[in-house]
């Protein structure tokens, strides 16, 4: 605590004290408007834009949609959000999510595309940023024209199942206040089917599992952001979202057992889980900008609390007979009945202070700071119902992150840009489980450094240069040793002795005529946690497989060649964006260290994506849009088998009049994705096939009222041209 107070008040002292000159009196000056349609994918020296505002491409979908199609991102089968086949932190105006994983993805899919100004790739973030590897920042719209206006959306969606979502957005605006309101919901059903073949090499032992499972959410949420300008210079602001989870599920998985070929026994397990979660975040920010000196002060304090409140329910059945009908297991007793109640409580408290301003002839100067402490509890009850036994977990994690940064931009010769930064983070962190009373207090500072370099050779023609390093941390119930079992018939559990994964990366970028764009990336790593699998026997005498995750050493190196374009064809009509990239991963060193096969020591593969978008066929307001995307992903231990293919097709009808949008989208139709990996472990390799409900159709219906003009989020001039700000 005494280390991030004395950050906080140095780094404010130094703010107050560079901004004695200036004073919160203004004046008026006339203002020039230029109106330029953007393309809508920009590749800047450090990150991709995808400028989605007014594209046809929102109608019908969601911001979890969204991110899918963006270029550079990929989802795998956790639902994890990647950029470039690395795990990625997203942020939303500028501001960090609380949320990962399949929590991510259920919250993005609260937030209606058609809020969506822009999607930042931003694979070469600078100091500002939090210790990760790339960042997404998802940019809203800001409506600051007078009075109220917004929009309702009501879409209905055919995959396996039946969904419906709908949302309402408002916006008002009166002088210097301006109040933004969303609210959303959505009745889902998703069907998820895997089938798994794990083969040991001790004892020659085989698992088949086969599994089906039902998802049902509701999902209701609202956002609120209200702000109001004190003058030209001064805002202050609070923003309110709450999201509620209140889902279920019900599985059915079967696992075939197998010694040197010849069958044991069989599993059949039905699962039954339901989870309710709240989520409240709060941020409270003052900003100062000064347009003419160019100079930003600005201020967030937050508070995010999480709460999930849930049980398992799982029943588990044996037979020697190995091809034993659905039926028949109805007249079988269950040999185990385990509940697993939780209610896990989590709690983040922040103060995040930036200043930019302007340091020497053409340089910008960039600093601040952040404290950030986390209380996480999850506790569980795990009852066998069967033997009438009880364990109860109490498993804690409390952090404190504090960091200081500055970054200096400055271009030379009018031609030369240049961004150094350096970010020094230090974390203390707190672990405890009284099962087994396990515990681990740790702590460490880490430098992160990192450069840009930007050449224009002409306004055609520019050539860049980026360095990071970066440092990815386990997230807290990654930590947790506590075992549960998945809907899939094996277990999992975290692991108290994880280390963070740092990473280096540098990539160079040619630019040709602003519309052609070749890169190349080499990125390196020592150390990474990845999944990993163990056998064990349970009290029963029978062998369970465990999943959990685990360090693992040796370097892994990879190589990326990335080209892309984009064009407006036929007096801007027509907008066609298509990037190819082409991968290369030396493995050797990490799987020789590690034990693991070398069938995977060098990886090659391609993958890309192409955005359309035709505007006003045949002049009658019917726009057409087009997403197709190629992707093969590997991760650590983990190969892909196959390349996985996805496609989206829309048609949106406008009607200006009325204000009315009506949407018509295809969503893989041709062909359902899956995904086909393989992992390798010490004690043997598993190979795992998942496919999801991303198909169907989808029919949606907006009704906009009001004036629906957009204001760009300002940023400094820094930020504009060279992408180095927030």
């Amino acid at each position: 605590m005494k280390q991030a107070l004395s950050c906080v008040g140095l780094l404010t002292f130094a703010i107050t004290f560079a901004q004695t000159k200036d004073t919160l009196k203004s004046k008026e000056i006339e203002a020039v408007t230029v109106i330029a349609k953007k393309p809508t994918v920009e590749s800047k020296a450090d990150r991709t834009v995808f400028n989605v505002a007014n594209s046809s491409i929102l109608a019908g979908n969601t911001t979890w949609d969204i991110v899918r199609m963006t270029p550079l991102v990929s989802i795998d089968n956790n639902d994890n959000v990647r950029a470039e086949g690395e795990s990625v932190t997203v942020y939303i105006n500028d501001r960090k999510s609380v949320f990962t994983g399949k929590e991510l993805k259920e919250y993005l899919k609260t937030i209606p595309a058609d809020n969506l100004m822009k999607i930042e790739v931003i694979t070469s973030p600078s100091s500002r940023y939090e210790a990760t590897g790339a960042v997404i920042n998802i940019v809203l719209k800001k409506r600051d024209d007078e009075g109220i206006k917004g929009s309702v959306s009501l879409t209905n969606t055919q995959n396996t199942k039946n969904n419906q979502y709908g949302s309402l957005n408002l916006n008002y605006h009166r002088k210097n206040f301006t109040q933004t309101f969303t609210g959303s919901y959505g009745d889902n059903v998703f069907i998820s089917k895997s089938s798994n073949d794990y083969t040991y090499y001790a004892d020659k032992n085989r698992q088949l599992i086969d599994s089906e499972t039902a998802y049902r959410n509701r999902n209701p949420s609202f956002s609120s952001t209200s702000e109001f300008e004190l003058n030209d210079k001064n805002n202050v602001g609070l923003v309110l979202e709450y999201f509620r989870g209140d889902n279920s599920s019900d599985s059915d998985s079967y696992a075939r057992f197998y010694d040197d070929n010849a069958f044991k026994y069989i599993n059949y397990q039905n699962t039954l889980g339901k989870n309710l979660n709240n989520t409240l975040g709060t941020n409270l920010f003052y900003k100062y900008y000064d347009k003419e000196k160019n100079k930003i002060l600005d201020v967030n304090l937050g508070v995010n609390y999480d709460s999930s409140e849930g049980y398992n329910d799982r029943i588990l059945k044996t037979s020697n007979k190995e091809n034993i009908l659905p039926q028949e297991w109805q007249n079988i007793a269950a040999s185990q009945r385990t509940l697993i109640n939780s209610d896990t409580q989590n709690r983040n408290y922040y103060i995040k202070i930036d200043y930019t301003a302007p340091l020497g002839k053409g340089g910008t100067l960039e600093v601040g700071g952040k404290a950030n402490f986390n209380n996480n509890v999850i506790p569980n009850t795990y009852q066998d119902l069967v033997k009438n036994t009880r364990l109860n977990s109490d498993f804690h994690y409390t952090d404190n992150i504090n960091s200081l940064y500055f970054t200096y931009s400055k271009t030379f010769f009018e031609k030369l840009e240049t961004r150094v930064g350096l970010r020094y983070e230090y974390i203390s962190y707190k672990i405890r489980e009284h099962i087994g009373n396990q515990g681990r207090n740790d702590s460490y500072g880490t430098f992160l450094p990192n450069l840009l370099l930007k050449y224009s050779f002409s306004p055609d023609y520019d050539l860049s240069l980026t360095y990071n390093h970066n440092l990815w941390r386990p997230w807290y119930s990654e930590f947790n040793p506590f075992e549960v079992p998945n809907n899939n018939g094996i277990f999992y559990r975290g692991n108290m002795e994880l280390l963070p994964n740092p990473s280096d990366r540098v990539v160079l970028k040619f630019g040709l005529f602003k519309k052609y764009f070749i890169s190349a990336r080499y990125m390196f790593t020592d150390q990474d946690y990845w999944e990993n699998y163990k056998q064990e026997t349970d009290v029963d005498g029978n062998l369970k497989t465990i999943v959990f995750p685990d360090n693992f050493k040796g370097k892994v190196e990879k190589f990326y060649l990335f080209a892309n374009t984009n064009q407006n064809l036929l007096k801007n009509k027509l907008n066609v964006n298509f990037g190819v990239g082409w991968y290369y991963i030396d493995n050797s060193d990490f799987n020789r260290r590690n034990n693991l096969s070398q069938e995977n020591n060098y990886i090659s593969y391609i993958g890309g994506s192409t955005n359309l978008s035709y505007t006003n066929l045949f002049n009658k307001n019917i726009n057409l849009s087009a997403w197709l995307s190629v992707d093969n992903q590997n991760n650590g231990n983990s190969v892909a088998n196959k390349y996985n293919y996805f496609h989206n097709f829309s048609v949106t009808k406008l009607f200006p009049g009325a204000q009315i949008e009506t949407s018509l989208q295809f969503m893989n139709i041709f062909k359902r994705p899956s995904m086909t990996t393989t992992t390798y472990s010490q004690i043997g390799t598993f190979k795992n096939y998942n496919s999801w409900d991303w198909y169907g159709v989808s029919l949606t219906f907006v009704k906009r009222f009001g004036n629906q003009k957009v204001k760009e989020n300002t940023k400094t001039d820094v930020e504009k041209n060279s992408g180095g700000g927030k």
